[in-house]
C-alpha cells in the first residue's frame, strides 16, 4: 500500500518591508513550506481569493490597511485560514481586540525570536490541519447520516409496499371459495383461508396449529407421503382434487401449499 503523502502547507506573509520579506522566507523556507509573499495587503488579498492559503503572517504597521484590517478582510475570504500578525506592544489593543472576535488566530512581537517565530508557525498549522480532519470528519459523517436516512426510508417505503400487497393477496385469499392451506417445514400451517377454517378446521383457525393434527384424516396421511396422494379425495361430503405446490419458488418462504378444488369423481 502506497503511505499517503502529507498534505502541501501554504504560508502567506505580508509586509510593506522588502527587508522583512525577505528574512521571513530566508527563515522559514527551511521548513518546506509552500511561501507567498506580498507587501501590498491589497494584492495578498487577491492572492487568498485565487488560491487555497494555510497559514498567514502579517506585519500590523501598513500604509492604507493595517494587519488587523487586512486580517479581518481575510477571514471574509478564507475563514479557514490561522492568522498571525506581527506587531509591537504599542498595537496591543487593537490586536486583543481582533483576537477577541475571532479575525486573529495569535500575536508575535517584533522584533521577533527565530526558533519561537517557527515553532509557532508550526502549531498554526497543525491546528489548521486539526481543524481540516475535524471539518472532512464532520462532513462524511453527516453524508453517511443522509444516506442512512435515504436507505431507512426506502426501506420503510419497501415495507409499506410489502404490506400492502400482503394485505391485498391475503384479502384475495380469503375470498377464494376454495380450502387453501400452507404448511412450513416445521409443520405448522402458516397459512389459511376462510375456506380452510370453516371446511378444514370446522370453523375453527387452523393458523398456528399442527397440521398433523389439526387437519383432516385424509390429508394427515398425506402429510406422510406427499407423493402417494390421491388425486381427489372425498371430505366432509364433497369430493375435492388435490393440488399442492411446494413453497419458495418465487418467495424465501419453505414448506407446501396445499388447495382442494371441488371436482366430480367418476362412479
Amino acid at each position: 500500500m502506497t503511505a499517503s503523502l502529507p498534505p502541501a502547507r501554504t504560508l502567506l506573509l505580508v509586509d510593506d518591508e522588502p527587508y522583512i520579506l525577505a528574512a521571513l522566507q530566508r527563515l522559514l523556507r527551511r521548513d518546506g513550506y509552500t511561501l507567498l509573499a506580498s507587501d501590498d495587503p491589497h494584492q495578498a488579498l487577491d492572492i487568498l481569493a485565487g488560491q487555497r492559503v494555510d497559514v498567514i503572517l502579517s506585519d500590523q504597521r501598513m500604509p492604507g490597511m493595517s494587519g488587523v484590517e487586512f486580517l479581518r478582510r481575510a477571514k471574509e475570504i478564507r475563514p479557514e485560514t490561522m492568522r498571525i500578525v506581527l506587531s509591537g506592544y504599542t498595537d496591543l489593543q487593537f490586536i486583543t481586540d481582533a483576537i477577541n472576535e475571532g479575525a486573529i488566530y495569535k500575536f508575535l512581537t517584533k522584533p521577533w525570536d527565530d526558533e519561537q517565530l517557527r515553532e509557532q508557525i508550526r502549531e498554526a498549522f497543525h491546528v489548521k490541519e486539526i481543524a481540516d480532519e475535524n471539518r472532512r470528519l464532520s462532513q462524511a459523517l453527516q453524508t453517511a447520516n443522509l444516506e442512512l436516512q435515504a436507505h431507512v426510508a426506502a426501506q420503510a417505503r419497501q415495507a409499506r409496499q410489502i404490506e400492502t400487497v400482503l394485505g391485498t393477496l391475503q384479502e384475495v385469499l380469503q375470498l377464494v371459495p376454495w380450502p387453501i392451506v400452507g404448511i412450513d417445514e416445521a409443520g405448522l400451517i402458516a397459512l389459511a383461508n376462510a375456506a380452510a377454517d370453516a371446511s378444514l378446521g370446522s370453523g375453527e383457525p387452523l393458523l398456528g396449529r399442527e397440521a398433523g393434527e389439526a387437519l383432516p384424516e385424509s390429508l394427515r396421511e398425506w402429510l406422510k407421503q406427499p407423493a402417494a396422494m390421491a388425486e381427489q379425495v372425498r371430505h366432509d361430503g364433497r369430493k375435492y382434487r388435490v393440488v399442492y405446490q411446494p413453497m419458495g419458488l418465487h418467495t424465501g418462504s419453505r414448506g407446501t401449499l396445499l388447495a382442494l378444488l371441488p371436482c366430480e369423481m367418476r362412479p
